[in-house]
C-alpha cells in the first residue's frame, strides 16, 4: 500500500552546508522524545494509517525524537514507566469511522509533569483524507512545545501528471501524495499553479486552439480564460495578494516574461530578449523578479526590477541552471553537475542568498537528478522531485535542520506541481 511505502522515508540524510542549531523553547535545549500509540479498541485499519502518518509527520518536522509505540491495551497511563525511558511526551490516538466520515481523537500527555495536556477531535468527511487528521494532530503537538510553525503540512499540493499520449490530468494532494483527488481531466492540462493563498482556485495551461491559461475555481467549478500564446503560456508566479501574475509567453518564436494584472487585465512585457526568458518569480518584496534565461548561451539565473531594467546574473556556479524557486530573500536553483552526452546527468539543488553583495551558497542535494524545487509558503521547506537510478521520489528538505525526506513515487509521471 502507498502509505506503507511512504512511511519508510527512504532516506534521511544530512545536507551540505552550515549546521543549524535547533532550539525548542520549552525550558529545555533538547529535542523532546515522543511516543505515539494507538488505543486498541478503535478502528484498526484507519487507526494504524493515522498512527504511521503522525509518526512520520513528527519526524519530518525536525522537532521531535519519535518512537512508534504501536497498540496500547492499557487504559491508564503509567507515567513512571515512560519517565524511566526518558520519554517527554505521549500521544495516544483512536480513530472512528461513520459512513464516509472519519474522526481521530488524540490525547496528549506531558510525562515530565504527569499531566494530560489536552484531548482533541479531528474530523474529515472523506475517509481518503485521513492524512490530514495526522497532519493537524502533528501541527497541534508542535504548537504545544512552541516549536517553529509547521502549518505547511496541511497545505495542498496541486500537480499535473501524464496519463497517456497527449493527455494529462490535474490533481490535488497532501504533501506526502498519499491523499490524491483529480480535479481536471480530459486533454492536455499542464503547469498548475495556486491562484490564491486560501488554495480555492488554480491556474493551469490547456491546449485549445493555442496553449491557453485558464483559472479554475475548485469550489464552484467556474472556469475563466485568461491569455493564450502560440508557443507557451504559463503562470510562473502569483503575487501575495493574488492580483499580479508573472507569465511566460511566446507569441513569437521565443518566450519572454510578462506582468498580468488580474483586475485590469493589463498585460505588460517585462523582458525583451531575442532568446528564452522563463520561470519568473517575485523577490525582494515583489519589487524584483528572478528568472531563467539562456542569454549566456546556456540556462542561467538572472534578476531584474519589475519596473524594467537592472538585469544582472545571479548564479555564477554551473552551466545549466534550468529551474528556480524563491521565498523572496533566498533562492534555490537546479544545477547540472555532469556533462554526460549519452547517459544520465546529475542535477543538484543549491541555495543562495539574494542580499546585495552576498556570496552565500549551499548545496542541498548530493546525488541523482533533482528537479522542480518549490518553496513552502512559509519559506522554510523545499519540495522537489528526485530521480536516482530506476527510482523516483518526492523530496522534502527541511532547510534549517539539514535533513531530507523522500516519499516514493509509483506509477506517477509528474509534469509540474505547486505547493
Amino acid at each position: 500500500m502507498r502509505f506503507i511505502g511512504l512511511i519508510l522515508l527512504l532516506l534521511s540524510v544530512k545536507s551540505f552546508g552550515i549546521d543549524a542549531t535547533l532550539e525548542i523553547i520549552k525550558n529545555t535545549n533538547k529535542i523532546p522524545y515522543i511516543v505515539v500509540e494507538r488505543l486498541d479498541s478503535e478502528n484498526t485499519d484507519f487507526g494504524t494509517k493515522v498512527l504511521k502518518m503522525l509518526a512520520a509527520d513528527l519526524k519530518v518536522s525536525g522537532h521531535f525524537q519519535v518512537y512508534d509505540g504501536g497498540v496500547n491495551k492499557n487504559s491508564e497511563v503509567a507515567y513512571k514507566d515512560y519517565a524511566d525511558k526518558k520519554i517527554d511526551l505521549l500521544a495516544q490516538i483512536k480513530v472512528s469511522k461513520s459512513a464516509n466520515n472519519l474522526t481521530g481523537t488524540i490525547s496528549l500527555y506531558d510525562i515530565n509533569t504527569s499531566k494530560r495536556i489536552y484531548v482533541k477531535d479531528y474530523t474529515e468527511n472523506d475517509v481518503k483524507r485521513f492524512p490530514f487528521i495526522a497532519h493537524r494532530m502533528c501541527i497541534d503537538i508542535n504548537s504545544y512545545i512552541q516549536a517553529p510553525s509547521i502549518q505547511w503540512m496541511q497545505r495542498l499540493v496541486v500537480l499535473s501528471q501524464y496519463t497517456s499520449s497527449g493527455n494529462s490530468e490535474i490533481l490535488i494532494a497532501d504533501y506526502t501524495l498519499t491523499y490524491q483527488k483529480v480535479v481536471v481531466k480530459g486533454g492536455l492540462n499542464i503547469f498548475p499553479k495556486w491562484a490564491d493563498s486560501k488554495q480555492e482556485s488554480i491556474y493551469y495551461t490547456k491546449y485549445l486552439d493555442v496553449p491557453t491559461i485558464l483559472k479554475h475555481n475548485l469550489t464552484t467549478g467556474h472556469i475563466e480564460q485568461l491569455v493564450g500564446s502560440e508557443g507557451i503560456a504559463i503562470v510562473s508566479d502569483v503575487s501575495k495578494n493574488g492580483e499580479n501574475l508573472i507569465l511566460s509567453l511566446s507569441p513569437t518564436a521565443l518566450s519572454d516574461l510578462y506582468l498580468y494584472n488580474t483586475k485590469s487585465k493589463n498585460l505588460r512585457k517585462l523582458t525583451n530578449y531575442s532568446g528564452i526568458d522563463v520561470d519568473g518569480k517575485f523577490v525582494n518584496n515583489e519589487k524584483e523578479i528572478i528568472f531563467v534565461s539562456d542569454r549566456l548561451g546556456y540556462p542561467n539565473i538572472f534578476m531584474m526590477r519589475v519596473d524594467g531594467g537592472g538585469t544582472e546574473q545571479v548564479v555564477l556556479h554551473g552551466r545549466n541552471n534550468s529551474a528556480v524557486t524563491s521565498n523572496g530573500k533566498y533562492a534555490v536553483y537546479t544545477s547540472r553537475e555532469t556533462n554526460n552526452e549519452f547517459g544520465a546527468n546529475t542535477f543538484n539543488l543549491y541555495l543562495i542568498s539574494l542580499a546585495p553583495g552576498s556570496n552565500y551558497i549551499r548545496r542541498l542535494t548530493a546525488s541523482g537528478k533533482n528537479q522542480m524545487p518549490k518553496y513552502s509558503n512559509d519559506g522554510g521547506t523545499i519540495m522537489y522531485l528526485k530521480y536516482y537510478k530506476a527510482q523516483s521520489a518526492l523530496g522534502i528538505i527541511r532547510i534549517d535542520y539539514n535533513t531530507n525526506y523522500f516519499f516514493p513515487l509509483t506509477k506517477m509521471k509528474i509534469q509540474a506541481f505547486d505547493w
